[in-house]
């Protein structure tokens, strides 16, 4: 065990970090790195921050550990803490980095502002990334996780699910956080699934998916109106809303719409 207890070791905590909230249940920050499953030729950790996770994923992932850090003072913060991480510790933008390899794992406890980002460029690097482990903020995750039918499922339900099979593991209370934030957390594991190709124009898969939700009040018949040619529009999924459509119903839509001049 590197650290008994969750504390500086006489470090200076970043002047950025003093604004941020700390996981400081360490029983939390081993079971998030315990939820990695399979076994990786490269493990990426996304904003270290202080090293509640690092500290573990450096007992366990050490020879194929990757951290990518933006700020420059958790930077110097992490190469004093943990020495053994020279070689390892990437000071710069994980939404700017290049995932090598085919069997990359990403975990983090994902700043909540940019989990999106993070999930999109998870996405462009699907091929790559085979398992993700995140904890995001509970509101985020049960959208990820969601299903057909229910008012949470939306863009990145239907993006992620189309290539990853999705768990919400379990959820973190907010009093396990120095300080408390005002909403709960929760950790998700993505596992790249079997799909290689969609079988649709993927371009226009986002493209429909992103246009539906962006107006999921709306039939699908109104949201999507301008890509809908004129010989299937009259068709019966236009009646449904987005929320109401499965990854596949999705893709067999551009199907429909890739066969049709417009």
């Amino acid at each position: 065990m590197i650290m008994k207890d969750y504390n500086n070791n006489g470090l200076v905590r970043p002047k950025k970090a003093l604004g941020q909230h700390f996981l400081v249940d360490l029983n939390i920050a081993r079971n998030i790195v315990n939820a990695l499953s399979g076994d990786h030729d490269v493990v990426i950790e996304v904003g270290a921050g202080m090293g509640v996770l690092t500290q573990y994923l450096i007992e366990d992932q050490l020879d194929k550990l990757q951290v990518v850090e933006i700020d420059t003072e958790s930077v110097e913060f992490l190469k004093n803490k943990f020495p053994m991480l020279e070689g390892h510790l990437i000071h710069g933008d994980f939404l700017k980095y290049d995932i090598n390899g085919e069997n990359a794992a990403v975990i983090g406890n994902f700043p909540y502002n940019i989990s999106s980002q993070i999930f999109f460029q998870i996405l462009k690097y699907r091929n790559n990334v085979s398992e993700c482990v995140g904890m995001i903020q509970k509101e985020v995750a049960e959208r990820i996780a969601a299903g057909p039918g229910s008012k949470t499922y939306g863009i990145l339900s239907v993006l992620l699910q189309a290539w990853y099979d999705i768990e919400y593991l379990f959820t973190v209370h907010e009093n396990v956080f120095n300080p408390p934030p005002k909403v709960k957390s929760a950790v998700i594991r993505l596992k790249r699934n079997n799909v290689k190709e969609l079988g649709c124009d993927e371009k226009m898969f986002v493209t429909v998916v992103k246009q539906a939700f962006n107006q999921r009040r709306k039939t699908l018949r109104n949201s999507l109106r301008s890509m809908i040619p004129a010989e299937i529009i009259d068709n019966e999924i236009f009646n449904k809303r987005p929320e109401q459509l499965s990854v596949a119903e999705f893709v067999d839509l551009v199907k429909q719409l890739e066969l049709l001049p417009h």
